[in-house]
């Protein structure tokens, strides 16, 4: 079954079309990287498929439900990690996961929250204010806050943005451990991170979605040595 799907998705803004008639079919269980340069459109995308801004023209459905009728039902299946990391900086990390379990009205409160402290080895910052953790643990506690609700549907947006090698390797094998469990679609300048983390891969340029595959499909098709190269060979409509 397919998680997103979008039928000739376009946003304008006045004169400027930010995205334009895009067609996309994301599956159930599947880490769907979509990539771009700056001003692109993937953003004004993900705002449409994550509920945050209404379409100017086109169809999304999740899973099944067009996101126009079923915006609050749709809305209870999706969380998102955003780029800027999303914790109250004067708080624990155990007080910021029990306040949003909290915000979410979490039945098993305890429990979830033990839950995501194990899976995202939170025992030893527990009792430490956010503010004074590392880039890398501050996205740790960030995503597992985006997974109290157990959505069906999660946004990654630049989720190791100015991490270090080591702290970015980390937080790689925390993603890699949802997939087939959450419908994953991350957004990175990073074309290593995409190409190591992704079952498939969307470009975007000028508000199109010119190029879907894996990244050995992309890299076949542009007859580049890697990846890095397929993508500016792809996004520039040009020769490397």
């Amino acid at each position: 079954m397919l998680a997103i799907e979008t039928k000739d998705l376009t946003k304008r803004y006045k004169d400027k079309t930010a995205v334009n008639g895009i067609n996309l079919k994301i599956n159930q269980g599947e880490l769907f990287a979509l990539l771009g340069t700056n001003g692109a459109g993937k953003t004004t995308t993900i705002k449409m498929l994550s509920t945050l801004i209404i379409p100017t023209d086109g169809q999304i459905k999740i899973n099944g439900s067009d996101i126009e009728k079923d915006r609050q039902k749709i809305k209870k299946i999706l969380n998102v990690s955003p780029q800027e990391t999303a914790i109250a900086p004067n708080l624990s990390v155990k007080e910021n996961l029990e306040f949003m379990a909290g915000v979410y009205q979490i039945r098993n409160k305890k429990e979830k929250t033990d839950e995501l402290i194990k899976s995202f080895n939170l025992d030893q910052v527990l009792n430490q204010k956010a503010k004074t953790l590392s880039g890398g643990w501050q996205r740790k506690v960030s995503i597992a806050i985006s997974l109290i609700n157990e959505p069906e549907i999660l946004f990654l947006d630049e989720p190791t943005l100015g991490l270090d090698v080591i702290a970015r390797k980390e937080l790689w094998s925390v993603i890699e451990k949802l997939k087939g469990k959450v419908t994953i679609i991350l957004t990175t300048h990073y074309m290593e991170e995409a190409e190591h983390l992704s079952d498939r891969i969307g470009i975007m340029a000028k508000g199109n979605l010119i190029a879907t595959g894996t990244s050995r499909e992309l890299i076949e098709k542009t007859g580049a040595e890697n990846f890095e190269d397929a993508f500016v060979k792809i996004a520039t409509g040009g020769e490397l």
